[in-house]
């Protein structure tokens, strides 16, 4: 009695070359930031807005031009990495809350802080931390600090503050820390802090503080 012959043996599976990040690569430079004078980025923002309803949830989704938020103002800009993350939620956007009347009193005709976050993240973030909510139909959340959602940092890459965290925290795309006075849609003034590169470990902040603003615009008025 014959034996049986065995079927062949499949082909060995061919090794897929996977790319390695290096650790050159992943602390390389990060793109090169806007500068002062220019005009800033033109998106569409997609945001959450108000309105007229008595479910639990009345809102809606409204895009909002670039021109429609900054058009003809004088605007106090601060970003950072992430809502709800320890040095954004303990000291920068509660400092510019609570200098936000004092900021007005120089000329600034709106706050806005901005995070590569979606919009509901960025409501619940402003509850959890006690801004009052603007119950106005059509408002853009809240009464004093505007938080404004970058989800696809659209903004953020026309800005030239892109920033990539990978090993480090795990973020993925964010915004790095910086804040700007923004007149009338261009950059008057740009305070980025230090050592901008990709996948930082430390996440500096010395510069883009609601003080330092504070001390800007108190010499340099609006006229």
């Amino acid at each position: 009695m014959s034996c049986p012959i065995a079927s062949p043996l499949p082909p060995p599976a061919k090794k897929v070359k996977r790319s390695v990040t290096s650790v050159a690569e992943e602390t390389s430079p990060a793109s090169t930031p806007i500068s002062e004078g220019s005009e800033i980025p033109q998106i569409t923002w997609i945001t959450r807005t108000r309105i007229e309803s008595d479910e639990e949830n009345p809102f809606d989704w409204k895009d909002r031009s670039t021109p429609e938020l900054f058009k003809g103002k004088r605007v106090a800009l601060f970003s950072l990495p992430g809502a709800f993350t320890p040095t954004c939620s303990s000291t920068h956007l509660p400092g510019y809350e609570k200098a936000y009347d004092e900021m007005k009193s120089l000329g600034i005709d709106e706050v806005y802080c901005l995070s590569v976050n979606d919009a509901f993240v960025m409501r619940q973030w402003g509850l959890a931390q006690g801004l009052e909510e603007d119950k106005t139909v059509g408002s853009l959340g809240f009464k004093k600090v505007k938080l404004l959602p970058d989800g696809a940092a659209l903004f953020t890459r026309g800005m030239g503050m892109s920033a990539t965290w990978t090993s480090n925290r795990g973020f993925g795309e964010r915004s790095w820390r910086y804040s700007a006075v923004i007149d009338d849609m261009k950059i008057e003034k740009l305070f980025i802090e230090p050592n901008f590169i990709q996948n930082s470990d430390p996440d500096p902040f010395e510069v883009s503080d609601a003080g330092t603003m504070l001390q800007y615009l108190k010499f340099h008025k609006s006229k």
